[in-house]
């Protein structure tokens, strides 16, 4: 099992930047990939970064691309994602997904992110 703990979700302005963390605990952390999604109210859950094992292959959704950076720290458990000129579109409740890809994945429990006009 994976064990998956969201952080840093808060209000900002458009324009603004935030950090969230992806905390895991349970199977070896630099064995799997890892994914971030978000899902925004009466929208489905979609994709929005991801990162391989370690570390040196990333990928973005289209609609962050330039802006979000996903990147992982294999020595404290944790994968993050920098988010620079937020707009009020990227307004929605972030999830953590690992093992990224498998058949067998987790989610944690989501962090609001709200970005005011």
């Amino acid at each position: 099992q994976v064990q998956l703990v969201e952080s840093g979700g808060e209000l900002v302005q458009t324009g603004g930047s935030l950090r969230l963390s992806c905390a895991a605990s349970g199977r070896t952390f630099s064995n799997y990939a890892v994914g971030w999604f978000r899902q925004a109210p009466g929208k489905e859950r979609e994709f929005v970064a991801r990162i391989n094992w370690s570390g040196s292959r990333t990928a973005y959704a289209d609609s962050v691309k330039g802006r979000f950076t996903i990147s992982r720290d294999n020595a404290k458990n944790t994968v993050y994602l920098q988010m620079n000129s937020l707009k009020p579109e990227d307004t929605a409740i972030y999830y953590c997904n690992a093992p990224y890809g498998s058949t067998e994945t987790y989610w944690g429990q989501g962090t609001q992110v709200t970005v005011s006009s």
